[in-house]
């Protein structure tokens, strides 16, 4: 089975939905790891409150598709995400395949979108990357090569330059969960 990373994101009742979306994951997965909490600034649509950010590793024997139908789209509608016209409108949870092991390629979303793996915005955004670099530090991007922990660091570093301050902090919150749980 593949190690697959979820990235997760929340910032309307954060400190609810963001443990509930990995507690959800807990029951329908095998959940291996998970990232600290970091708080970030809100993308685009600047005029909202700071979002949570975590990463969660699991192992799975379902398809992409699979897990975005199955558990993915299971916890967003528990969660009650609504999704609006602006993609970078507030939310009650986010969730996004970013590597499914070493998969390189697009799958069915189940919602008339095709997504890729891995997610592009794991090359863009630090509040994506650094999560996952926490998780797997030595692992490396499918298609370019780039160890994990280095592309966050890169990321951070130039995001940081261009806005003048860090684009997201460790939150003093925390979601625990022993690094080798037993399936």
């Amino acid at each position: 089975m593949p190690h697959v990373v979820i990235a997760l994101g929340s910032n309307i009742d954060k400190e609810h939905n963001l443990p509930q979306a990995v507690a959800l994951l807990r029951q329908m997965c095998h959940v291996t790891a998970v990232a600290p909490i970091y708080e970030s600034a809100p993308v685009g649509l600047l005029e909202q409150p700071n979002f949570w950010n975590t990463a969660v590793l699991l192992h799975t024997s379902l398809t992409p598709t699979q897990l975005k139908q199955e558990v993915i789209g299971v916890i967003e509608t528990a969660l009650k995400r609504v999704r609006q016209a602006d993609p970078n409108a507030p939310r009650t949870i986010d969730a996004d395949i970013i590597l499914y092991g070493d998969f390189v390629g697009e799958y069915d979303g189940g919602d008339g979108r095709t997504r890729s793996l891995p997610d592009p915005d794991l090359r863009k955004f630090p509040h994506v990357a650094v999560p996952v670099a926490d998780l797997l530090p030595d692992g490396r991007h499918p298609v370019t090569g780039e160890r994990l922990a280095d592309l966050a660091a890169r990321l951070m570093a130039a995001t940081e330059e261009k806005m003048g301050v860090r684009p997201l902090w460790k939150s003093a919150n925390g979601i625990s969960t022993p690094r080798n749980c037993s399936p």
